[in-house]
């Protein structure tokens, strides 16, 4: 066995803590500088993607969070109502023929809708969308739980697009109405709701635009634009901040293909509030008038006019008796601020006037003549029925198609055709043939001048009188010819 010298023992221990040292030395100089570390990639700003990581996923867990709270407050509604079906689908001449028509009635079946909602108190008071519920016979309100409800129409405004409906439970779980005015453009937005009757879908987008209005969806239009995935059956459903909070009904989309191209609109929960809330204690929503008729004022008016702002409202006409008239608005006048707020088109004034309650005094800013100057106008209350809503209106439309007439006004034009000495009443233009009007022998040409006991001038007028129809689905009519005058009456089968 070999021995050791002691100065070979000193070599041993000094290689042994050399190599202690280095690799000491060593494990400092890599932890240090993170050489053989996986690098961390790092963004052009510098920033970790780790933080990123770190933001997103609390972002995430927020989404989940709202998502949660909110879910339990937003239902599903189930509307139902038993239609006739049109005669034109039978194939045979029979089915038209009037002896048929006499002794057999059409086939009639329970067509469904679906839309969204969402609970606004313990109570069992829901909001949706007017459309969602408009012509139903039977509404049902179906909980996350599992629970369903028959629902009362409290009431709607068609104006609005917003219906308040109410169901007999208790102790429900609510979402609070936030403040749509502060919501900022690029926000994060939450959309709950049931599209396809897939229930309670939760999508996320950001708030796109504020203000939009001008789309031709309802009569009052403040519109916040969002790219939350919004499609069929998500009509009246919240649209969420990440506070939980509601800032918009979801209501409508912008489509070509029928379904979700990544622009949305949602009705701000200012005006759903505000309308909730007087159909709640009133039944209806009081609406402001001044009574004008205004349009846009677009270059070439504001040219014509001598006018280098091209933003406002023209003001082509006012109503004798209103308040515009009281307190010396005048035609040509182009509102360019109402109560402090900028006015850039028709579209916006006719929303500020509609929102403002009756009796309060406003400042409207006008440029007349050239001059800028500043009005105060108090505004009233709109007279029962002097404005019909676009879902009325389209609801009209279709009880008149339904019974076979088109009219129109009758203007100076075809007054002189036609040898008129008077433009009073509408004009039958088109009757469609194998309908109520047909069948009673009515005629383009004749003139209508008395609609259910009421005399009418206009257009206006004649749909303004025609509502009651609505419900009696019948209407009695005075037509007037070049040998006199006659009554006659329409009227649609029951589909009862």
């Amino acid at each position: 066995m070999k021995k050791f010298s002691g100065s070979s023992y000193k070599l041993i221990i000094f290689l042994v803590i050399f190599a202690f040292a280095l690799g000491l030395f060593a494990k400092t100089f890599i932890d240090k500088t993170g050489i053989f570390k996986s690098r961390e990639l790092i963004a052009e700003d510098g920033t970790t993607i780790s933080k990123s990581l770190e933001v997103a996923n609390e972002l995430s867990e927020a989404f989940s969070y709202v998502a949660e709270k909110a879910a339990p407050a937003v239902v599903y509604i189930e509307t139902e109502k038993v239609v006739s079906m049109p005669r034109d689908i039978f194939p045979f001449e029979f089915f038209g023929d009037e002896i048929f028509k006499r002794f057999f009635s059409p086939p009639r079946y329970r067509q469904r809708g679906a839309g969204s909602g969402f609970i606004i108190s313990q109570d069992g008071y829901v909001v949706t969308n007017n459309h969602v519920i408009q012509g139903a016979q039977k509404i049902t309100v179906k909980l996350l739980d599992g629970r369903n409800f028959e629902a009362k129409i409290i009431g709607t405004d068609p104006f609005s697009d917003i219906a308040l409906l109410k169901i007999d439970a208790k102790n429900l779980p609510t979402l609070t109405l936030g403040d749509s005015d502060s919501i900022k453009v690029g926000e994060w937005v939450i959309a709950i709701g049931n599209p396809f009757g897939l229930s309670h879908t939760v999508t996320v987008g950001v708030v796109s635009a504020k203000g939009r209005s001008g789309i031709g969806i309802s009569d009052v239009e403040d519109f916040i634009q969002t790219d939350a995935a919004i499609n069929p059956g998500n009509s009246g459903g919240p649209l969420l901040n990440l506070k939980g909070e509601v800032i918009g009904m979801n209501t409508a989309i912008f489509t070509r293909s029928g379904g979700y191209m990544g622009i949305g609109f949602a009705i701000p929960s200012n005006i759903v509030k505000t309308v909730a809330e007087q159909l709640k204690t009133k039944g209806k929503v009081e609406r402001g008038y001044l009574g004008v008729y205004i349009q846009d004022l677009t270059p070439t008016l504001a040219k014509e006019l001598g006018l280098k702002t091209t933003e406002g409202a023209l003001i082509t006409d006012v109503r004798p008796g209103s308040p515009a008239e009281k307190y010396g608005l005048k035609e040509k006048d182009v509102v360019i601020s109402y109560n402090g707020k900028p006015v850039k088109n028709a579209s916006e004034l006719k929303n500020y006037v509609i929102l403002t309650k009756p009796g309060t005094e406003v400042e409207i800013g006008i440029i007349r003549n050239g001059k800028e100057m500043k009005i105060k106008v108090k505004i009233e209350a709109q007279k029962e029925g002097l404005i019909i809503s676009r879902a009325e209106m389209s609801n009209l439309e279709e009880f008149l198609e339904n019974l076979g007439l088109i009219v129109e006004d009758i203007t100076p034009e075809i007054a002189k055709k036609l040898g008129l000495s008077s433009l009073k009443g509408v004009i039958i233009t088109e009757v469609i043939p194998e309908t109520p009007a047909d069948y009673a022998g009515l005629t383009p040409g004749l003139i209508i001048d008395e609609v259910n006991r009421k005399k009418i001038n206009n257009l206006n007028e004649f749909f303004q009188a025609l509502k009651p129809s609505l419900e009696t689905k019948k209407v009695l009519l005075g037509i007037r010819t070049s040998k006199g005058r006659y009554y006659i009456t329409l009227k649609l089968e029951s589909e009862g």
